[in-house]
């Protein structure tokens, strides 16, 4: 089974639509998959998969089910993909007990089927950040805006650092320097990552080497969905920078997707977009996905990770972000043609996306704020 977790450093970009029509994309593939919707306290996955009201799920399970947690998963309208419901009524999901996590961790590798999708929350808290370092190459999804472009970083950040605070002894000296940082009120959470691991080194060198070792299995595979033009893969460049100059962390990119109108459309039908219109822009970009999944599987725990030439994959998203922003556009012009999209259609599009680009400049003009703020006040961003 290869474990694929689905992540967000932040809300809004998509990362649900992503999990459900990936999963349809894999079976239609001919493998079989498990989408779970560990969403925890704000569950969505079955609407978008088409399935209806369900009564129990992840909920059920991690409050003392006495079944199997195969005996929580539900088939779908769609060939050799099935749901584990995440159950958002009952109380307290949002925030799993170690104890809770372990058992739904332990239960969900005994599922069978080819992939297992994890459709996880949004941010960084500690539950999501457990579930994605199952996997060595989970997915983060990313949209071209400077507060997703960061909040996939932090992820990624507090990821690394949950790794190492995990892997150093209780009652070693690191330990108790990590503790006096934040007895002093300084969160080791935001310092410089690799100056960290340095001092880590110097005062526990057997949890340095160990973290190392898995930080180097540790290849999160960025997408970056949610384009408007060719210019926003852009985004993904900076993320990877940030990533390799402040994480030592070489990120992979799987590719780019573009908004689309038709995916509110198929939402509302309940139908996953690659059905609805498996021809559409963002359709094709799902494929292109699932195809990088099977060429890139997960390495058993006793392999290494397979080289990939993380350049060729940011090159190779600029070249699919160009391609499918022209395909966009000959699609626009062939709706236009054929009478499908007026010219009153045509300008709601043009209004939405200046209202989108006005967003964008009021978002970016109250950082610039913040930032000469915390500049003239000293503040440690």
């Amino acid at each position: 089974m290869q474990l694929l977790p689905i992540a967000s450093g932040k809300g809004g970009v998509g990362k649900s639509l992503l999990a459900a029509n990936l999963a349809v994309a894999l079976g239609q593939g001919g493998r079989s998959v498990v989408c779970a919707d560990l969403d925890l306290g704000a569950s969505n996955l079955h609407l978008m998969l088409g399935v209806p009201r369900v009564k129990r799920g992840v909920g059920t399970f991690v409050k003392g089910f006495e079944g199997s947690i195969r005996d929580l998963v539900i088939p779908t309208a769609y060939d050799r993909v099935s749901l584990l419901p995440g159950d958002a009524e009952v109380p307290g999901l949002a925030n799993l007990k170690a104890r809770q996590k372990r058992k739904l961790l332990t239960a969900l590798k005994t599922l069978d089927c080819d992939y297992l999708i994890l459709d996880l929350g949004a941010g960084s808290g500690l539950n999501v950040v457990d579930f994605f370092l199952q996997a060595a190459r989970g997915l983060l999804v990313a949209a071209p805006l400077l507060t997703s472009a960061l909040g996939a970083y932090l992820f990624l950040k507090n990821a690394l650092f949950r790794l190492l605070s995990q892997l150093v002894g209780k009652k070693s000296e690191a330990c108790e320097y990590m503790k006096g940082l934040e007895k002093e009120g300084r969160d080791p959470r935001r310092f410089d990552l690799p100056s960290l691991c340095k001092k880590i080194k110097s005062l526990d060198k057997k949890a340095y080497d160990a973290y190392r070792e898995k930080a180097e299995r540790f290849r999160p595979r960025l997408v970056l969905n949610l384009l408007e033009n060719e210019k926003d893969a852009a985004y993904g460049e900076r993320v990877r920078r940030s990533a390799l100059e402040y994480l030592d962390l070489p990120l992979e990119h799987v590719g780019v997707i573009y908004r689309d109108p038709l995916q509110d459309t198929a939402l509302n039908s309940r139908i996953p977009i690659i059905v609805y219109k498996p021809d559409a822009v963002l359709s094709r970009a799902v494929y292109r996905i699932a195809e990088k999944i099977y060429d890139q599987p997960e390495p058993a725990d006793n392999e290494g990770l397979l080289p990939v030439d993380a350049d060729a994959g940011f090159e190779s998203a600029a070249e699919e972000a160009r391609a499918d922003f022209k395909a966009k556009l000959r699609s626009i012009e062939e709706l236009m043609y054929s009478g499908a999209l007026s010219e009153g259609d045509l300008l709601d599009i043009i209004r939405q996306e200046h209202m989108e680009l006005s967003n964008l400049k009021k978002e970016n003009q109250l950082l610039k704020n913040k930032l000469s703020r915390a500049v003239r006040e000293g503040f440690d961003l």
